[in-house]
């Protein structure tokens, strides 16, 4: 199991300015889960993720019924995805406001999509 992650990653400009990482999201508001504020969510470990966990994804999502034919895409997806990035439960992600479920599934999908 992936360690809790909840360090925010910078990164510095070619000028020596902090910026984050794009795989930072800040959420539109605090959140609170479990006792704990979160103010941003840090998907770096995505990078450390494999094709093991990519099936065990769409094995979940297979067992709700869940269909899709590009289920990478999928709300669903990105939110068991980012699960096994952060160490967080599924429920933390389950419970984010719309929009900044939203901006975890960009991520995730552009993650994904991203040309290197």
């Amino acid at each position: 199991m992936k360690k809790e992650n909840t360090e925010v990653v910078e990164v510095l400009s070619e000028k020596g300015e902090v910026i984050e990482s794009e795989l930072v999201v800040s959420l539109s508001k605090s959140y609170q889960f479990e006792g704990k504020t979160y103010d941003k969510i840090d998907l770096s470990n995505l990078e450390d993720l494999t094709a093991a966990d990519m099936i065990a994804a769409q094995k979940v999502l297979d067992r709700s019924g869940s269909f899709s034919f590009n289920p990478e895409l999928s709300l669903e997806y990105s939110c068991i995805m980012a699960s096994k990035a952060t160490g967080q439960p599924l429920e933390f992600f389950h419970g984010l406001r719309p929009k900044d479920a939203l901006k975890v599934k960009n991520r995730v999908t552009g993650f994904f999509y991203k040309e290197d």
